[in-house]
Protein backbone atom coordinates (compact mmCIF):
# COMPACT_ATOMS: atom_id res chain seq x y z
CA UNK A 1 0.00 0.00 0.00
CA UNK A 2 1.80 3.11 -1.14
CA UNK A 3 0.10 6.54 0.71
CA UNK A 4 0.98 9.71 -0.93
CA UNK A 5 1.40 12.67 1.37
CA UNK A 6 0.39 16.11 0.20
CA UNK A 7 2.23 19.47 1.84
CA UNK A 8 4.89 17.12 3.09
CA UNK A 9 7.58 19.47 4.05
CA UNK A 10 5.15 21.67 5.67
CA UNK A 11 4.51 21.73 9.76
CA UNK A 12 1.86 18.80 10.09
CA UNK A 13 3.12 16.47 6.89
CA UNK A 14 6.61 16.12 8.26
CA UNK A 15 5.36 14.60 11.27
CA UNK A 16 2.58 12.28 9.03
CA UNK A 17 5.82 10.88 7.15
CA UNK A 18 7.57 10.22 10.12
CA UNK A 19 4.73 8.42 11.76
CA UNK A 20 3.53 6.47 8.66
CA UNK A 21 7.41 5.14 8.18
CA UNK A 22 7.32 3.72 11.75
CA UNK A 23 4.13 2.13 10.93
CA UNK A 24 5.64 0.18 7.98
CA UNK A 25 3.94 1.99 5.10
CA UNK A 26 5.34 2.80 1.86
CA UNK A 27 5.42 6.37 1.89
CA UNK A 28 5.50 8.88 -1.21
CA UNK A 29 5.77 12.76 -1.21
CA UNK A 30 4.88 15.47 -3.24
CA UNK A 31 7.24 18.52 -3.55
CA UNK A 32 7.55 21.71 -5.40
CA UNK A 33 11.18 21.44 -4.92
CA UNK A 34 12.80 17.99 -4.47
CA UNK A 35 16.24 19.32 -4.49
CA UNK A 36 15.82 21.19 -1.07
CA UNK A 37 13.42 18.61 0.33
CA UNK A 38 15.06 16.48 2.97
CA UNK A 39 13.29 13.11 3.82
CA UNK A 40 14.35 9.64 5.11
CA UNK A 41 16.17 7.51 2.30
CA UNK A 42 13.08 5.01 1.74
CA UNK A 43 10.82 7.90 0.88
CA UNK A 44 9.66 8.24 -2.75
CA UNK A 45 9.54 12.15 -3.64
CA UNK A 46 7.74 13.21 -6.60
CA UNK A 47 8.02 16.74 -8.22
CA UNK A 48 4.27 18.37 -8.32
CA UNK A 49 2.31 21.10 -7.31
CA UNK A 50 -1.09 20.86 -6.30
CA UNK A 51 -2.11 24.27 -8.56
CA UNK A 52 -0.99 22.44 -11.83
CA UNK A 53 -3.12 19.55 -11.62
CA UNK A 54 -1.22 17.42 -14.78
CA UNK A 55 2.35 17.67 -12.67
CA UNK A 56 0.30 15.57 -10.20
CA UNK A 57 0.07 12.45 -12.59
CA UNK A 58 2.87 10.38 -11.86
CA UNK A 59 3.60 10.86 -8.31
CA UNK A 60 -0.14 9.04 -7.95
CA UNK A 61 0.41 6.28 -9.91
CA UNK A 62 0.20 3.29 -7.49
CA UNK A 63 -1.22 5.39 -4.67
CA UNK A 64 -3.90 3.82 -2.77
CA UNK A 65 -4.10 6.85 -0.06
CA UNK A 66 -4.01 10.46 0.09
CA UNK A 67 -3.14 13.19 2.34
CA UNK A 68 -4.38 16.29 0.69
CA UNK A 69 -3.29 19.86 1.39
CA UNK A 70 -6.02 21.94 0.81
CA UNK A 71 -5.58 23.65 -2.19
CA UNK A 72 -9.42 24.81 -2.89
CA UNK A 73 -8.84 26.28 -6.71
CA UNK A 74 -7.68 23.09 -8.09
CA UNK A 75 -9.44 20.11 -5.78
CA UNK A 76 -12.00 18.91 -7.86
CA UNK A 77 -9.72 18.67 -10.74
CA UNK A 78 -6.82 16.81 -7.98
CA UNK A 79 -9.45 14.87 -6.70
CA UNK A 80 -10.48 13.81 -9.86
CA UNK A 81 -7.07 12.77 -11.06
CA UNK A 82 -6.64 10.67 -7.60
CA UNK A 83 -9.94 8.68 -8.77
CA UNK A 84 -9.01 7.72 -12.07
CA UNK A 85 -5.61 6.57 -10.81
CA UNK A 86 -7.12 4.45 -8.39
CA UNK A 87 -6.54 6.59 -4.90
CA UNK A 88 -9.11 4.94 -2.42
CA UNK A 89 -8.89 7.17 0.43
CA UNK A 90 -8.41 10.52 1.00
CA UNK A 91 -7.67 12.58 4.43
CA UNK A 92 -8.41 16.27 4.21
CA UNK A 93 -6.66 18.66 6.25
CA UNK A 94 -9.05 21.15 6.51
CA UNK A 95 -10.11 23.72 9.40
CA UNK A 96 -12.39 23.95 11.79
CA UNK A 97 -14.13 26.73 10.88
CA UNK A 98 -15.84 24.66 8.50
CA UNK A 99 -17.71 23.07 11.76
CA UNK A 100 -18.83 26.22 12.82
CA UNK A 101 -19.47 27.28 9.33
CA UNK A 102 -17.90 30.29 8.81
CA UNK A 103 -15.44 28.49 6.43
CA UNK A 104 -17.95 27.68 3.50
CA UNK A 105 -15.15 29.00 0.18
CA UNK A 106 -12.19 27.37 1.00
CA UNK A 107 -11.44 24.19 3.09
CA UNK A 108 -14.87 23.52 2.51
CA UNK A 109 -14.72 23.09 -1.44
CA UNK A 110 -11.73 20.73 -0.77
CA UNK A 111 -13.87 18.72 1.46
CA UNK A 112 -16.93 18.30 -1.19
CA UNK A 113 -14.92 17.45 -3.94
CA UNK A 114 -13.46 14.47 -2.15
CA UNK A 115 -17.16 13.30 -1.23
CA UNK A 116 -18.60 14.30 -4.22
CA UNK A 117 -15.70 11.97 -6.11
CA UNK A 118 -17.06 8.99 -4.22
CA UNK A 119 -14.11 8.10 -2.40
CA UNK A 120 -13.56 6.98 0.62
CA UNK A 121 -13.00 10.03 3.62
CA UNK A 122 -12.23 11.92 6.52
CA UNK A 123 -11.78 15.21 7.47
CA UNK A 124 -9.38 16.06 9.63
CA UNK A 125 -10.37 20.37 11.07
CA UNK A 126 -7.86 21.37 13.36
CA UNK A 127 -8.63 24.88 15.48
CA UNK A 128 -5.64 27.16 16.86
CA UNK A 129 -2.32 26.25 15.87
CA UNK A 130 0.55 26.48 18.86
CA UNK A 131 3.24 27.23 16.56
CA UNK A 132 1.27 29.75 14.74
CA UNK A 133 3.01 32.24 17.57
CA UNK A 134 6.56 31.07 16.43
CA UNK A 135 7.37 33.68 13.39
CA UNK A 136 5.33 36.54 15.77
CA UNK A 137 6.75 35.91 19.19
CA UNK A 138 9.60 34.14 18.47
CA UNK A 139 11.90 37.45 17.41
CA UNK A 140 10.89 39.47 20.05
CA UNK A 141 12.08 36.39 22.77
CA UNK A 142 14.87 36.02 20.64
CA UNK A 143 15.42 39.82 20.51
CA UNK A 144 14.89 41.16 24.34
CA UNK A 145 12.88 38.22 26.22
CA UNK A 146 10.07 40.08 25.86
CA UNK A 147 6.76 39.94 24.52
CA UNK A 148 4.30 42.59 23.72
CA UNK A 149 1.11 41.66 22.17
CA UNK A 150 -2.60 43.07 23.94
CA UNK A 151 -5.02 39.98 25.49
CA UNK A 152 -2.82 39.35 28.42
CA UNK A 153 -5.59 37.18 30.24
CA UNK A 154 -8.06 36.88 27.99
CA UNK A 155 -9.17 33.03 28.47
CA UNK A 156 -8.14 32.26 24.44
CA UNK A 157 -8.52 29.43 22.65
CA UNK A 158 -7.04 25.77 22.68
CA UNK A 159 -4.48 25.61 20.59
CA UNK A 160 -3.08 22.49 19.15
CA UNK A 161 0.31 20.55 19.00
CA UNK A 162 1.03 20.23 15.13
CA UNK A 163 2.27 16.37 15.57
CA UNK A 164 -1.39 15.85 17.37
CA UNK A 165 -3.03 16.74 14.06
CA UNK A 166 -0.73 14.34 12.08
CA UNK A 167 -1.78 11.85 14.76
CA UNK A 168 -5.09 11.98 13.67
CA UNK A 169 -4.21 12.28 9.71
CA UNK A 170 -2.16 8.96 10.28
CA UNK A 171 -4.89 6.94 12.00
CA UNK A 172 -6.92 8.13 9.26
CA UNK A 173 -5.17 6.92 6.75
CA UNK A 174 -4.16 3.58 8.15
CA UNK A 175 -7.51 2.38 10.04
CA UNK A 176 -11.00 1.62 8.23
CA UNK A 177 -12.63 2.94 11.74
CA UNK A 178 -12.82 6.78 10.63
CA UNK A 179 -13.72 6.57 6.93
CA UNK A 180 -16.67 9.32 6.72
CA UNK A 181 -16.06 11.23 9.75
CA UNK A 182 -15.31 14.54 10.43
CA UNK A 183 -12.36 15.43 13.69
CA UNK A 184 -12.77 19.02 14.86
CA UNK A 185 -9.43 19.33 17.05
CA UNK A 186 -7.67 21.36 19.50
CA UNK A 187 -5.61 21.07 22.44
CA UNK A 188 -6.44 19.89 25.91
CA UNK A 189 -6.55 23.31 27.54
CA UNK A 190 -7.94 26.83 26.99
CA UNK A 191 -4.57 29.67 27.98
CA UNK A 192 -4.38 33.21 27.81
CA UNK A 193 -1.29 34.85 26.31
CA UNK A 194 0.01 35.39 29.65
CA UNK A 195 0.12 31.44 30.33
CA UNK A 196 1.08 30.50 26.84
CA UNK A 197 4.28 33.15 27.50
CA UNK A 198 4.85 32.29 31.04
CA UNK A 199 5.06 28.27 29.44
CA UNK A 200 7.77 29.06 27.11
CA UNK A 201 9.86 31.11 30.14
CA UNK A 202 9.77 27.48 31.51
CA UNK A 203 10.87 25.71 28.97
CA UNK A 204 13.59 27.98 28.70
CA UNK A 205 14.12 28.41 31.90
CA UNK A 206 14.38 31.89 31.94
CA UNK A 207 11.70 35.01 32.63
CA UNK A 208 10.58 36.04 29.42
CA UNK A 209 8.48 39.50 30.34
CA UNK A 210 4.83 39.84 29.38
CA UNK A 211 4.15 44.10 28.35
CA UNK A 212 0.14 44.54 27.55
CA UNK A 213 -0.11 46.51 24.45
CA UNK A 214 -3.65 47.40 22.62
CA UNK A 215 -4.60 46.02 19.22
CA UNK A 216 -3.51 49.05 17.32
CA UNK A 217 0.21 49.11 19.07
CA UNK A 218 0.26 45.13 18.55
CA UNK A 219 -0.66 45.84 14.81
CA UNK A 220 1.90 48.33 14.28
CA UNK A 221 4.72 45.96 16.14
CA UNK A 222 3.78 43.40 13.77
CA UNK A 223 3.99 45.04 10.62
CA UNK A 224 7.18 46.24 11.32
CA UNK A 225 8.28 42.95 11.64
CA UNK A 226 7.48 41.75 7.78
CA UNK A 227 6.76 38.73 6.77
CA UNK A 228 3.83 36.18 8.34
CA UNK A 229 3.51 38.41 11.11
CA UNK A 230 2.72 41.61 8.73
CA UNK A 231 0.39 39.48 6.68
CA UNK A 232 -1.56 38.16 9.69
CA UNK A 233 -1.93 40.92 11.69
CA UNK A 234 -5.11 42.52 10.67
CA UNK A 235 -6.55 38.92 11.19
CA UNK A 236 -4.83 37.76 14.11
CA UNK A 237 -5.74 41.13 15.92
CA UNK A 238 -9.13 40.78 15.06
CA UNK A 239 -9.74 43.93 12.69
CA UNK A 240 -10.79 41.71 9.89
CA UNK A 241 -13.03 38.44 10.38
CA UNK A 242 -12.09 34.78 9.03
CA UNK A 243 -13.09 35.57 5.25
CA UNK A 244 -11.15 38.69 5.09
CA UNK A 245 -14.55 41.16 6.04
CA UNK A 246 -14.54 43.48 8.24
CA UNK A 247 -14.28 42.12 12.02
CA UNK A 248 -16.84 42.83 14.03
CA UNK A 249 -19.36 42.17 11.70
CA UNK A 250 -22.69 40.48 11.62
CA UNK A 251 -21.92 36.78 9.98
CA UNK A 252 -25.11 35.21 11.68
CA UNK A 253 -22.93 33.02 14.07
CA UNK A 254 -23.36 34.03 18.04
CA UNK A 255 -21.17 34.64 21.00
CA UNK A 256 -22.11 31.00 22.23
CA UNK A 257 -20.94 29.88 18.83
CA UNK A 258 -17.46 31.02 18.77
CA UNK A 259 -17.12 30.54 22.50
CA UNK A 260 -17.97 26.69 22.05
CA UNK A 261 -15.39 26.34 19.29
CA UNK A 262 -12.87 28.25 21.51
CA UNK A 263 -13.09 25.24 24.18
CA UNK A 264 -11.17 22.50 24.07
CA UNK A 265 -12.58 20.12 21.77
CA UNK A 266 -13.30 16.16 22.03
CA UNK A 267 -11.80 14.85 18.43
CA UNK A 268 -8.37 14.16 19.13
CA UNK A 269 -9.60 11.78 21.85
CA UNK A 270 -12.21 10.26 19.71
CA UNK A 271 -9.68 9.65 16.80
CA UNK A 272 -7.25 8.47 19.04
CA UNK A 273 -8.35 7.35 22.17
CA UNK A 274 -5.43 9.87 23.74
CA UNK A 275 -5.21 12.77 25.59
CA UNK A 276 -3.85 15.70 23.05
CA UNK A 277 -0.21 17.29 24.26
CA UNK A 278 -0.03 20.34 26.31
CA UNK A 279 1.32 24.02 25.72
CA UNK A 280 4.15 22.67 27.90
CA UNK A 281 5.02 20.15 25.97
CA UNK A 282 5.15 22.19 22.62
CA UNK A 283 6.96 25.03 24.27
CA UNK A 284 9.89 22.13 25.14
CA UNK A 285 9.53 20.80 21.43
CA UNK A 286 9.94 24.06 19.92
CA UNK A 287 12.74 25.79 22.76
CA UNK A 288 15.52 26.02 20.41
CA UNK A 289 12.87 28.30 18.15
CA UNK A 290 13.19 30.72 21.06
CA UNK A 291 16.57 30.68 22.15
Amino acid sequence: MTILVTGATGLVGRHVVDRLLQAGASVRVLTRTPAKAVFPEDVEVFKGDLLQPPSLVAALEGVEKLLLFPQPETATEVVDLARQAGVQRVVVLSAAAVTLGFDTAYHARVERAVEEAGLEWTHVRPGEFMTNVLPIWGPMIKESRMVRYPFGDDLGAAPIHEADIADVAVVALLEDRHIGKAYTLSGPEQLSVRRQVGAIADALGEEVRYEEVSREEARDILRAMGGFAAESADLLLGFVDYEGGAGGGDNGYSDQDYSDLMKPLPGYGEATGKDGRTYAQWARDHVEDFR
